[in-house]
């Protein structure tokens, strides 16, 4: 299309695998801890299945691609449950800012269930690629629509990038209904400046608040560690809060 596509490179490479799930649950929970070396997170499939996204460095990634999948999974378990050494300043915050909760009446974030275990991985589901940031600054040219992937690329940390393609899908069928609804070409550029203008509304400030989490969350500094744990806990709190970030993750 000879567009421009600005991109940049996260020093990170996402493991993927289907799990079977050690027990089988209800399992309609996504789960997603964070890690010294990057975020590990199960996605729900059905009641004995999840999917997994498991982001890290380049060589701990290539380490755990050649291991026996009894080790991986052994090593995937130890990821999820491990214990890490906590800050003490940050665990008086947010235990002061819960009983305040409490107090109000809101939920505090003290009851949380816990993920559950890895039984094995699916055989040859297991796989590698590294992480990008990519944006088209055009998505549109004559006889030509980009969707998905081809037209943006997030970090899976918030779990988005299918839904900004499903997004992007819904958004241009409709407008090619309206089309074909009123006669009209549907390759004319007026309606594909249509889909093209309401969808980097929403991709755009979607992708860069997903790459400002990044960031966020690859610093161990104690106030940003503060910050981050107080946000969670407060959206958790606040249903409106968590509604509209749940309703603009879903459109």
């Amino acid at each position: 299309m000879g567009v421009q596509y600005l991109s940049w490179n996260y020093d990170q490479m996402g493991i993927v695998a289907t799990l079977h799930l050690a027990e089988e649950t209800e399992n309609t929970t996504a789960w997603q801890r964070f890690l010294p070396t990057g975020p590990v997170a199960f996605l729900p499939l059905d009641s004995k299945r999840s999917s997994l996204v498991w982001s890290t460095t380049h060589a701990h990634a290539k380490e755990l691609v050649k291991l026996p999948e009894e080790q991986f999974v052994d090593a995937l378990n130890d990821a999820m449950w491990k214990q890490y050494p906590r800050r003490s300043t940050v665990d008086a915050c947010t235990m002061w800012v819960g009983g305040m909760l409490r107090r109000a009446g809101l939920p505090d974030g003290a009851e949380r269930q816990l993920p559950p275990s890895v039984r094995a991985i699916v055989p040859a589901s297991r796989a590698a690629f590294p992480f990008a940031f990519g944006h088209s600054t055009k998505y549109i040219a004559p006889g030509v629509v980009l969707v998905g992937d081809a037209a943006h690329r997030v970090h899976p940390l918030a779990g988005q990038g299918v839904n900004l393609g499903f997004g992007d899908v819904k958004d241009l069928t409709d407008l090619l209904a309206d089309a074909l609804y009123t006669g009209l070409d549907i390759s004319h550029h007026s309606w594909l400046q249509s889909y093209e203008s309401v969808r980097q509304r929403h991709n755009v400030p979607t992708q860069m608040a997903i790459d400002a989490l990044y960031r966020l969350y690859s610093l161990d500094v104690a106030p940003l560690v503060l910050v981050r744990s107080l946000g969670l806990q407060l959206t958790n709190a606040f249903h409106p809060i968590k509604k509209l970030i749940m309703s603009h993750a879903t459109t």
